[in-house]
């Protein structure tokens, strides 16, 4: 019988072990979606303490301890970085079933070699064992980045940003993984918000230009778009909670542009009229540049209003989405391909109902020459757990190809993040191989063992450097 964490962890057949011991155990890492500061990797400061490291920004971790009755003082609040380790070291041993327990433990398995339970029993040896680690230069932030072997990180950045540590980090020989920025237009796209008009005076300001028209409008983002790809850029990324795409003309956007500018409100048709043709208008520039775009679709954010208020948002109250994106989805991007602009794109849902819907449409638009130029993108968020990971793989392999699919992301703000990609490369290789016990598949490693590395890293590196 398996022990917990053990080199057989998740792999239940033997051809699931040889596979992962074989193909993906030693397989470098392609992170090409994240939310790691580059300024941190930059100036690579040691932290003081676990909690820094750990429970600073991970809203994973503060919702569960939420849920188990811990008070928001040490979760967020000023309490001592102890207290708040402490705090989450009483919630772990409630947290069996959620990956978060095993994420815990794997992390301090594979960084720290402990091999520990945290509980309150254990805080104290856990607390003290990684604090006398964490002053020890292999685990600075680089270190902890080149150690776990990963080759690519992409972050996500606001067009505003000056990119000044995205660029010194590519000018520093002495570090080799690549850290691209990915465009995250946010704050072009919801021209509802109160903030709009201030966003857009600073991207003005940026590309030294008074924005005064949609025209002008545009022109600055190519050049935020153009200023990207200068940086290394190979990707955008959205945030899409909802996709009735309008494909509307120019000019009916100009006067919806014109009223925002002018401070007056807009309804919602409007609204809606202005993002598709941002969005559609993004496409072409992405695919002018041959980058990636990304869509994160079906988050319902910052539910509790009680709490953004108190702590801000993206601090934790964030939930899976109703969704309908069949028809406006395959409309938007019908749109883009009718105008040869359709840029290589991944496709990610947070409600696991619309699996099937993202992986038939993997199928509707191609490139010749471009093998899988649309994506369904990994178990996103609140389904990346193995049963998550596990259906979106099943559903994508039952209506396109799993060959071709480009693999796991950490979607963090942690530097021991890692360890999801050794999650979702076990559950990989133990999906193929009970295919192989159950005689679905040949039982030839050779070929089984070159798609688990192509998946694990492999089309994700083809995928987002292709130029």
């Amino acid at each position: 019988m398996s022990q917990f964490l053990d080199s057989e962890f998740l792999l239940d057949t033997p051809a699931a072990v040889r596979l992962y011991e074989k193909a993906a155990a030693d397989l470098p890492i392609f992170d090409f979606h994240c939310h790691l500061d580059p300024k941190e990797v930059w100036e690579n400061k040691p932290w003081a303490n676990i909690t820094q490291l750990w429970l600073g920004g991970d809203h994973y971790k503060w919702r569960t301890m939420r849920m188990h009755g811990i008070g928001e003082q040490l979760i967020t609040g000023d309490a001592e970085d102890w207290d708040k380790f402490m705090a989450w070291a009483e919630t772990v041993p409630h947290l069996i079933g959620n990956p978060l327990y095993h994420w815990t433990h794997l992390e301090l398995k594979n960084v720290f070699g402990i091999e520990q339970i945290l509980s309150p029993a254990t805080a104290r040896d856990i607390w003290e064992a990684c604090n006398a680690k964490l002053q020890q230069p292999d685990f600075l932030p680089r270190a902890l980045i080149a150690r776990a072997r990963v080759k690519f990180i992409g972050t996500t950045d606001d067009p505003l940003s000056p990119l000044e540590y995205h660029e010194r980090l590519a000018a520093d020989d002495s570090f080799q993984t690549i850290i691209a920025p990915t465009f995250r237009p946010d704050g072009a796209l919801y021209i509802e918000r109160p903030t709009y008009t201030e966003w857009v005076h600073k991207l003005g300001e940026i590309t030294g230009q008074t924005i005064d028209s949609l025209d002008a409008f545009l022109n600055a983002l190519q050049r935020r778009v153009d200023y990207f790809d200068e940086h290394g850029g190979r990707a955008s990324d959205h945030d899409i909670p909802y996709l009735d795409f309008a494909d509307v003309t120019r000019e009916e956007i100009v006067p919806i542009f014109n009223k925002r500018l002018n401070g007056e409100e807009l309804s919602g048709a409007e609204i809606n009229a202005y993002r598709s043709f941002l969005l559609k208008e993004l496409g072409k520039m992405y695919a002018g540049k041959q980058w990636v775009m990304q869509l994160h679709m079906g988050a319902l954010r910052n539910t509790n209003t009680k709490m953004k208020n108190r702590i801000g948002a993206d601090t934790g109250f964030d939930s899976v989405g109703e969704t309908n994106l069949a028809q406006g989805l395959a409309r938007f991007l019908d749109a883009l391909d009718q105008e040869d602009a359709l840029p290589r794109t991944v496709l990610f849902n947070l409600n696991p109902k619309d699996n099937a819907v993202l992986a038939a449409m993997t199928g509707n638009f191609y490139e010749e020459g471009v093998p899988g130029k649309v994506q369904f993108g990994s178990g996103w968020w609140f389904n990346d757990h193995i049963d998550g990971m596990e259906k979106q793989m099943k559903d994508l392999a039952n209506v396109g190809l799993l060959s071709h699919f480009i693999g796991m992301l950490t979607d963090s703000r942690s530097f021991l993040s890692y360890a999801r990609h050794e999650y979702f490369r076990r559950i990989l290789c133990n999906l193929l191989g009970a295919w192989v016990e159950k005689g679905l598949v040949p039982d030839d490693m050779e070929a089984l063992e070159r798609m688990v590395r192509n998946i694990g890293y492999g089309n994700a590196e083809a995928y987002f450097l292709k130029r």
